[in-house]
């Protein structure tokens, strides 16, 4: 088992001991539930003390001391474990606060996070104390430690120094190594991949894997590197070879693969019978689809796919807490665990009518508490960006030969360029768009053409992008300048502009990167975006999505990164980004 930091004192376990030996009162009582026992895999009916944040006791009998205990009477309610998101990438435009924030009201407390952000675009020396601060927050926050950057960037070997992978893996708090999105380059060879991931298994933590269209061959000798789960089945035959082959299967139902419907059906038509080695995630959704909360969805989801409820609510809940072995601590209501539960007014409804987490009620009776969750980010070196140089119309030439075509929202082919791109401006009557990706900081630039995003875009400036780096792209140079200078004003962010004009702007006031607005503020904005960009012509799913990965190298064919226009199959860099 990874080491951890034990989650009570000594004179707390003498007083939790106190209470279940009627020397002192308990908490809060939840009498005449109906409990999920996990470990029974059944419903019983009992009252649960809570002492402090943690579950002391679970079974027919009441407290004989009860000063100032609070007493919720739970007769026809329904008791199930806090919901877990296993895999969150917590800065897509929303923050790890916001985010917990607003799903929690709906029942996921729980969050295993994606560390790139830290990677890429965080003073590296202030990002463990961010793991310690945000981890006292009434929320349970976990993370992973990856061991690529899925793009190509100047000065890899930095980021990933030996001294900095050790302190994450070595962090508490830091509970699984990957998502190996590099697992081509293990297979070629890579033995410092290889290192860490023995480093990972060595230290008791798990690895996940990001292997979509995996053979079996390559599914059966990443197995033998140590990979433990995929989130990537596209289908339900994916789900069971992995599954055959020892793997942990995540059913994934996020903004860009809404999947959930399809792989139960498919699953349950292949026979899969057991659910014990399955688990749900969201993988990151953009805002909107976070719209009616986040792992209540998926399990919603599968009760009106005929799951059996136990196993419904045990994918999004014990299964990934044994999983990450976690089960002492979460993901179960029994004695010795964190008091983080839901209580539900019928076991077929998942959204619940009150939230507790660490022992503190986050709703109750469908009033959203006041809790101390507040995050000073300035003391993380979070803020508004700040841009010493200037963009000129010399930055904005376009002689390439080669462009990126959208196959789909993040699915970019190479393409030859049959327009003119020296022009200030590029006609309306196709979806050709200057495309440019600038270093944060103005050091270099890489400039191609982009086919199939839109027709009528004028000017789009964004910060938001898997390295923190500047995209530009529009038809109008001049509009493109308007949405940089915007931008920059704003300190980072999202900005569309016509005719020199604003007409839709999202700060970003963390490194541009992220917001610090509740999450209801981010999901109106991002539907505004949405629907200004199909006004003007975007045609596929996740234009947020599409921003993110035109530099993420895990994905085919070409990708424009810091280090130049990126050929991913042949791993070669087809034209180098140039100094400004």
């Amino acid at each position: 088992m990874p080491e951890r930091t034990y989650q009570w004192k000594l004179s707390q376990i003498r007083k939790h001991i106190d209470v279940i030996s009627n020397k002192l009162a308990p908490k809060t009582v939840l009498k005449n539930a109906t409990i999920l026992h996990s470990y029974l895999r059944q419903w019983i009916k009992g009252n649960i003390w809570i002492a402090d944040d943690r579950i002391v006791y679970i079974g027919d009998q009441l407290p004989e001391q009860m000063n100032q205990t609070e007493m919720i009477d739970c007769a026809n309610k329904i008791v199930v474990p806090g919901y877990i998101e296993p895999h969150a990438h917590p800065f897509q435009l929303y923050n790890p606060l916001s985010l917990a924030k607003y799903v929690s009201k709906s029942g996921t407390t729980t969050f295993v996070g994606d560390n790139l952000f830290f990677l890429l675009q965080y003073d590296k020396k202030k990002a463990l104390t961010f793991l310690d601060d945000v981890g006292k927050l009434p929320y349970h926050f976990y993370w992973w430690s990856r061991f690529d950057l899925q793009t190509e960037v100047h000065g890899e070997e930095r980021i990933f120094s030996h001294d900095f992978l050790k302190q994450w893996l070595a962090h508490p708090s830091v509970i699984q190594g990957g998502e190996l999105t590099s697992w081509p380059k293990l297979l070629d060879g890579d033995d410092w991949i290889l290192y860490w991931l023995r480093e990972t298994k060595r230290r008791g933590k798990k690895i996940e894997g990001h292997l979509p269209g995996a053979s079996q061959s390559t599914l059966l000798k990443m197995k033998l590197f140590g990979v433990d789960s995929d989130h990537e089945s596209m289908n339900g035959k994916d789900v069971m070879n992995r599954l055959k082959m020892g793997y942990t299967a995540a059913l994934r139902h996020s903004s860009i693969r809404p999947d959930l419907p399809k792989l139960l059906q498919e699953v349950q038509n292949e026979g899969l019978t057991t659910y014990d080695h399955v688990y749900f995630t969201t993988d990151g959704a953009t805002p909107t689809f976070y719209k009616d909360g986040m792992m209540n969805q998926c399990i919603d989801i599968a009760l009106q796919a005929n799951v059996p409820a136990i196993d419904a609510y045990h994918m999004a809940t014990f299964n990934i807490a044994k999983y990450y072995q976690l089960d002492d601590q979460i993901g179960v209501i029994a004695p010795g665990r964190m008091a983080t539960l839901n209580i539900l007014e019928s076991i077929d409804n998942p959204a619940p009518s009150s939230v507790m987490a660490k022992g503190e009620w986050l709703v109750k009776d469908g009033v959203q508490q006041e809790v101390n969750d507040n995050i000073n980010w300035g003391k993380y070196g979070l803020q508004p960006m700040k841009f010493n140089w200037e963009l000129t119309m010399d930055d904005l030439q376009f002689s390439m030969p080669v462009g990126m075509k959208m196959k789909n929202s993040v699915i970019m082919e190479p393409y030859s360029l049959a327009i003119d791109s020296s022009v200030n401006q590029l006609s309306t009557d196709h979806d050709e768009s200057f495309l440019a990706l600038i270093d944060r900081n103005g050091e270099w630039r890489i400039n191609t053409v982009l086919k199939g995003f839109s027709k009528k875009i004028q000017g789009f400036a964004s910060s938001y992008s898997t390295t923190g780096d500047i995209i530009l792209m529009g038809k109008s140079k001049d509009d493109m300048l308007a949405a940089f200078k915007r931008m920059k004003e704003i300190g980072g962010g999202i900005v569309v502009c016509e005719r020199e004009k604003v007409i839709f702007e999202l700060a970003l006031q963390l490194n541009g990167s992220a917001s610090n607005e509740e999450l209801e503020m981010i999901i109106s904005k991002q539907t505004d975006f949405f629907e200004k960009l199909k006004e003007r012509g975007y045609l596929f799913d996740d234009p947020i999505y599409s921003l993110l990965f035109f530099s993420s190298t895990h994905l085919p064919y070409i990708r424009i990164t810091p280090r130049g226009i990126f050929d991913v199959m042949k791993k070669t860099v087809l034209f180098p980004s140039i100094m400004r």
